[in-house]
């Protein structure tokens, strides 16, 4: 379904002529249907990979595509999940997921229709004329989870969206996140530093370093029908993980490293 293909990232500084290599020569495929963790360190380009492949910018040098088409801006067939829920605080949760289905031209029943539907997914729909700031963290992020859900995307782009919750909030949404993954098949690109929660919720996981070779190691995790925190698999796949993390070099945000072109 996705194709990434020699892509490196060079963000420019006009003013000064410097530049900072983010993404150096990265390439993988993501199948239909599978669920791939990028796991890393903060500053080694997980975020930015995900925006290259959300459209949101566009790489110094080669392609990205999706279902075959190169990807050159936004669309809703990638839905992103941000770390913020950004919310507009003045709707309701229901109206917030009608929000992109409205810009997209759906009709006022459908968008309630499709909303309803959404917030149901996520276990919010009698929540659903609650006000932002009457919603926990958790449930907020489960609304814009539903809003993406409401678009009907071929892959759901997810950055952190856990990271600011407390561990059993965060506990809660990875298994629905599992729930919503196994019922509709969603594939699923999912950015986390967090070592235990890469290896609960992946089919495969891409490790990833500071450029140069981003890319340090990938590693496919058989799965039986259920998963679990507590299994010797996911013991032995946390274990090896954080091995690989220990031999890597400690990433340096973009803001703080300039190299002269």
């Amino acid at each position: 379904m996705i194709r990434v293909e020699n892509v490196s990232k060079r963000f420019e500084n006009n003013d000064t002529g410097d530049s900072v290599l983010v993404l150096d020569d990265i390439s993988f495929i993501v199948n239909e249907q599978e669920f791939v963790c990028f796991l890393g360190p903060s500053g080694c380009g997980k975020s930015t990979l995900l925006n290259l492949i959300a459209g949101f910018m566009r790489p110094s040098a080669g392609t990205i595509r999706f279902n075959g088409s190169e990807v050159v801006g936004p669309g809703p067939d990638r839905g992103v999940v941000f770390q913020d829920p950004t919310l507009f605080p003045w709707l309701t949760a229901r109206r917030n997921v009608e929000f992109g289905l409205q810009a997209l031209g759906f009709n006022g029943k459908d968008r309630r229709n499709r909303a309803s539907e959404s917030l149901d997914m996520v276990g919010l729909n009698g929540f659903r004329d609650a006000y932002p700031h009457q919603l926990s963290g958790g449930m907020r992020q489960r609304v814009a989870l539903a809003r993406v859900l409401a678009l009907e995307p071929g892959a759901l782009l997810m950055d952190e969206p856990f990271s600011a919750l407390d561990a059993n909030a965060r506990e809660r949404l990875q298994d629905e996140l599992l729930r919503i993954w196994a019922d509709h098949m969603k594939t699923v690109l999912f950015v986390t530093h967090n070592v235990e929660e890469a290896a609960y919720l992946a089919d495969r996981i891409i490790i990833m370093g500071p450029a140069p070779a981003n890319k340090r190691k990938e590693i496919a995790i058989p799965r039986r029908d259920t998963r679990s925190r507590s299994s010797a698999e996911t013991s032995r796949t946390i274990e090896l993980l954080r091995e690989v993390l220990a031999e890597l070099p400690c990433c340096i945000p973009p803001h703080q490293s300039r190299s002269r072109t």
